[in-house]
């Protein structure tokens, strides 16, 4: 990937320099691809950071200046550069950082890459309005900071490039000294003054408080909550970022949605989820003058800041608190409160920066309760389809392995194994096309009949042949319920999905001696029977998917076990388990792997073909894995 564009290509450039004359060779450099996600340019940001310390230690004339304004400058500019290419391009990002040393100093170049040529980098222009800007503020930056930059065209491609040097002090109106020019260039939208004495962001009191350190903190703060999936630590995160830097201590409220009301008509009562101090030593006695005096709301929807009472009690007699409502999605989600002790108070600049740090809470927070409430649905629908337990065979042994690939979530494989009346048990180990809701439908269609049909006496060939038919009645139902219902243009997943499953169900009636084991196959992974002499065969003969055909007749296998032999039973995410092109049952892998076993109980055996399975690639399992081992003892 190179920097300069040759004469062929077409390029945008700003500054008065050439960038030919900037090229050295060979030159300490750092490249690598980033996928085009939210972490991206906190990545980005770890490795320039990293990556510029280290040069700094070369000894390169100037190079000491690398830790100081330049290693800012880079940093920032790296970031806004990857937010662009992620938000506006969507594609993988590129990133390359390179030392040019030079008998005047060092300079650092870095790239940002997409793959998505035909879409520009934002230039600043301005964008339809909303509350929070959360997109790059792109090449207004770059050129406030960079000596030079470009964008360079290639085929499938596109560079934004920046060189950046040492410099002295901005200049701004051609007065040196002074950062209000730079300031203006990233301010997200100009906002009027206010008179003096009024504070605000840009009143005389703070100027421009969004400054490179507030931008720097505001994108390392959204990198960190981002991620989190837990209000509490949501919460924790906040006050570690307020304190020290900008407040003596932080505490935050959280209103629970779900509770009755609080103190104030229609308003839920708020929860103290989290208290922090500088001196960790006073946090449980601020603690309680905090929760004696809850926080107010203020009428309507206002983030703040708002005054709040002084804990004089736990803190002395002086000090200033400002209180901001954490509102997502025009909901109120709970209040942040900072405090910072003596008689100056907040300047202006850190009260609009705590401002817009706070919607950045309340949306991790919203993200968070919404992830929680999804996994609870679907930990109570995972444990509505699954059996409560595991029944107990007289003269069997066991064991059994269910991995969902979505922990809590509605899986598209499930088990079963229960008595089934008159000295039988009988067993299933399926597979449901997909997953999520419509895997969640087949599968509360299908375990229960399973049950019925079982108790009801039939037999495992019969017991498939109205499986079959159920799950084809209950499609052809769904179409057409879908067919009345419908209104407008068909969409491409508009309609009831397909329902078929693949089932290797089983009865089991042990007698003297040993167990009688019938089973079927339905489009499903083979079982297999280990011997106690290592031998390896299999248990049924392959068959059509449940779900499928209608005009098809399912027979059964019937075979015994005697003590020790094991009858193992699988999804296909034991099967197909990839790594790259290879899949684990590739060349009778699982039968290979099951004779390894030889020897083993049933739990012994369930637990090492997991661990084989795991072990096969480098990255967990994609798909659901269950696996189901029956010893006769």
């Amino acid at each position: 990937m190179g920097a300069i564009p040759t004469q062929r290509e077409f390029h945008s450039r700003a500054g008065d320099a050439s960038a030919h004359a900037f090229r050295v060779a060979p030159s300490p450099h750092t490249e690598v691809t980033l996928t085009g996600s939210s972490l991206a340019p906190g990545t980005a940001r770890d490795l320039v950071r990293a990556t510029l310390v280290e040069w700094a230690g070369l000894g390169l004339p100037g190079a000491e200046k690398l830790a100081e304004r330049l290693a800012e400058d880079a940093i920032l500019v790296v970031s806004e550069l990857v937010t662009n290419a992620v938000v506006h391009a969507g594609t993988d990002v590129g990133l390359l950082c390179r030392l040019e040393a030079g008998p005047e100093g060092c300079a650092v170049v870095v790239e940002v890459s997409d793959h998505h040529p035909s879409r520009a980098p934002r230039d600043g222009s301005p964008e339809p309005p909303y509350e929070i800007p959360e997109y790059g503020r792109g090449l207004r930056l770059v050129a406030a900071l960079a000596d030079a930059w470009g964008v360079t065209y290639r085929r499938g491609a596109k560079t934004v490039w920046a060189r950046l040097v040492p410099a002295e002090p901005y200049e701004a109106d051609g007065v040196p000294g002074t950062a209000f020019g730079l300031l203006e260039a990233l301010a997200p939208d100009p906002q009027p003054a206010v008179p003096d004495g009024q504070g605000g962001p840009c009143g005389q009191d703070g100027r421009d408080w969004l400054n490179r350190g507030a931008l720097s903190f505001l994108a390392e703060a959204s990198d960190l909550l981002a991620g989190q999936l837990d209000e509490d630590l949501v919460a924790a995160l906040t006050s570690q970022l307020l304190v020290p830097r900008l407040a003596d201590w932080c505490a935050v409220w959280l209103e629970d949605e779900l509770s009755g009301p609080g103190e104030w008509p229609g308003w839920p009562g708020p929860r103290l989820a989290r208290v922090w101090h500088g001196s960790e030593n006073r946090v449980e006695e601020l603690r309680r003058a905090l929760e004696k005096d809850l926080p107010r709301p203020p009428d309507g929807l206002s983030s703040g800041p708002a005054s709040f009472p002084w804990p004089g009690a736990a803190l002395g007699p002086q000090g200033t608190a400002l209180a901001y409502r954490l509102i997502a999605g025009g909901r109120p989600l709970g209040t942040l409160v900072i405090g910072r002790a003596g008689p100056n108070g907040f300047p202006d600049e850190v009260t609009g920066l705590v401002e817009d740090l706070g919607r950045r809470v309340a949306l991790a927070i919203g993200a968070a309760r919404q992830y929680a409430r999804q996994a609870t649905i679907s930990a109570v629908l995972q444990r509505g389809l699954l059996p409560g337990a595991v029944a107990e065979i007289p003269g069997v042994r066991s064991a059994l392995v269910y991995e969902p690939r979505e922990q809590g979530g509605p899986s598209g494989d499930f088990y079963d194994l229960f008595p089934a009346g008159d000295g039988r048990w009988c067993f299933a180990v399926g597979d449901v096309q997909g997953k999520g809701p419509e895997a969640a439908v087949v599968i509360g269609l299908a375990r229960p009949w399973l049950r019925l049909l079982a108790r009801e006496g039939y037999g495992v060939a019969d017991v498939l042949d109205r499986l079959n038919q159920l799950l084809l009645d209950d499609a052809t139902e769904a179409a057409d319920a879908a067919a009345r219902a419908f209104v407008g243009p068909a969409g491409p997943t508009d309609g009831p999905q397909t329902r078929f499953l693949s089932l290797l169900y089983g009865e089991l009636a042990p007698f003297e001696g040993g167990v009688r084991c019938t089973l079927a196959s339905a489009g499903h992974p083979l079982p297999l029977l280990l011997g106690p002499d290592g031998s390896v065969a299999t248990g049924a003969r392959p068959q059509t998917l449940l779900g499928v055909v209608e005009d098809v007749t399912y027979t059964c296998d019937t075979l015994e076990l005697r003590s020790g032999d094991s009858l193992l039973c699988v999804t296909d995410g034991v099967t197909e388990r990839r790594s790259g092109s290879r899949q684990f049952d590739d060349g009778d892998g699982l039968a290979t792997a099951l004779a390894g076993c030889t020897g083993l109980d049933a739990d012994m055996i369930a637990e090492r073909i997991r661990d084989l399975v795991h072990d096969f690639g480098e990255r967990p399992p994609e798909d659901d894995l269950a696996l189901l081992v029956l010893q006769a003892e």
